[in-house]
């Protein structure tokens, strides 16, 4: 890959990679870290893609698969809670601070489900090849999302 073109590729994928990351994190200095090791194979991959496309699905699949890695790692379980540590994203209204704050809450697997299909504008079909799982457990994850997340909304609008 040129430096050019990979120039290009880091300003048209590099925020869509970071915001996948960190809604798999939750943790703006790890996202970044992924952000730098999904573009680092991408510039180090030897193959033509096919299209913008297959390119963007191959660095998402990347990105996850590299989300996956580190959250498997055995010294990210004695990580602290979000509680002890908070760090959110600012937002012009403070109902879409309030809605990002719940998605955060989420298990990672809803919130790649979520970020992708309702931020990144993927089918449910499409999320399914991107994160090797079945269409229908991708369904599942979704409309789990949503149903935690109407429960979760309803209580925080009721205190």
């Amino acid at each position: 890959m040129t430096e050019h073109r990979f120039q290009e590729a880091v300003e048209l994928y590099g925020d869509m990679v970071f915001r996948l990351a960190y809604s798999y994190l939750k943790n703006r200095a790890d996202a970044e870290d992924i952000m730098q090791e999904s573009l680092l194979k991408l510039y180090v991959e030897l193959k033509d893609f096919e299209s913008a496309d297959h390119e963007k699905r191959w660095l998402i699949r990347v990105t996850v698969n590299e989300c996956r890695k580190l959250l498997r790692a055995p010294w990210r379980r004695r990580s602290s809670s979000l509680d002890e540590v908070e760090e959110t994203a600012v937002f012009d209204q403070p109902s879409q601070t309030e809605l990002f704050q719940q998605v955060m809450g989420l298990p990672p697997k809803y919130r790649g489900a979520v970020y992708l299909h309702y931020y990144e504008g993927y089918s449910v079909k499409e999320i399914a090849g991107l994160l090797g799982a079945k269409t229908s457990t991708v369904q599942t994850w979704l409309m789990r999302a949503r149903g935690q997340l109407k429960i979760r909304l309803k209580e925080a609008e009721a205190l």
